[in-house]
């Protein structure tokens, strides 16, 4: 596969990244909140991380009891809140959430219940290791299962892929199911310092500053598989994708996918979850 011609003489100007980019004739209706009161930002996360949830039951993303997102604790940034082991993701409400240390201790401050093994070892490895994470999305969705198991990475073929242009990587170092820490720490250590991961022969797994920022990337990085996977299955003999060429992808990665633009872009499906039953709030 080989980029698309394009017109080698453009040139860019990236600017500053931010919503300005996206919104014309006012400000972007979903501005990324700032907190004075940590108390108030961990009630804040912990719904978005519901309403995550609620999403994610929505399209489909659900296996048995597999599956996680983690949030960064804003009091103690050392710990983090997961979901209960077992409970299906659209029945999940922000007060079932479980608050655990980095040893796996249930704290007293949240929902007494345990948690997935699994689900642990993962999350807890990328928080210590990336200290900018504040949350993190696993599940084994349908397209990022099929997907995995080609042990590549994604091509630039539409500009919303792009968003992982240069920032999504592969672990071909499947060992199994992630009860062991080493198998965390292998994964977490897998995405560097990028937005997702592909784990070979298992699933996707993003990461991004807020549960919103990194529940998008995972519908989006889903989406992208079924796209590609689609794609692939259409060619008739001797064609090929046409991939976008790696300026143009960059561009649309620095102006569609910072912290805020993510953060923006998860608000509609959050916004209508809401509308079909909030008693997650």
């Amino acid at each position: 596969m080989s980029p698309t011609t394009a017109d080698t003489t453009s040139t860019y100007d990236l600017g500053t990244r931010g919503t300005h980019n996206i919104a014309k004739g006012g400000k972007h209706p979903y501005a990324l909140p700032k907190f004075t009161d940590k108390s108030e930002e961990r009630k804040w996360a912990l719904q978005h991380m519901a309403g995550a949830f609620r999403v994610f039951a929505r399209k489909g993303y659900t296996e048995g009891t597999a599956g996680h997102i983690s949030i960064r604790d804003p009091i103690d940034p050392d710990t983090f809140w997961i979901n209960p082991l077992g409970k299906h993701f659209g029945l999940l409400k922000a007060s079932d959430m479980v608050h655990v240390d980095e040893d796996g201790n249930v704290l007293p401050d949240g929902n007494q219940a345990p948690i997935n093994a699994a689900g642990f070892a993962i999350h807890s490895a990328l928080h210590k290791e990336r200290p900018d994470v504040n949350a993190a999305c696993h599940t084994h969705s349908t397209y990022g299962k099929a997907w995995s198991a080609m042990g590549k990475e994604l091509d630039m073929i539409n500009q919303d892929v792009c968003a992982f242009y240069k920032s999504h990587s592969v672990f071909s170092d499947f060992g199994g199911v992630a009860l062991e820490a080493a198998e965390g720490i292998k994964i977490a250590k897998a995405i560097g310092d990028g937005k997702a991961a592909i784990l070979q022969n298992h699933g996707l797994l993003t990461v991004g500053g807020t549960v919103d920022a990194a529940a998008y990337l995972f519908t989006l990085l889903e989406k992208s598989c079924q796209v590609q996977l689609s794609a692939q299955a259409a060619l008739l003999p001797g064609e090929s994708l046409k991939i976008i060429e790696d300026k143009v992808a960059e561009y649309c990665e620095y102006k569609d996918a910072d912290p805020e633009t993510l953060y923006t872009e998860f608000q509609p499906d959050l916004e209508m979850e809401i509308y079909l039953n909030g008693d997650f709030l």
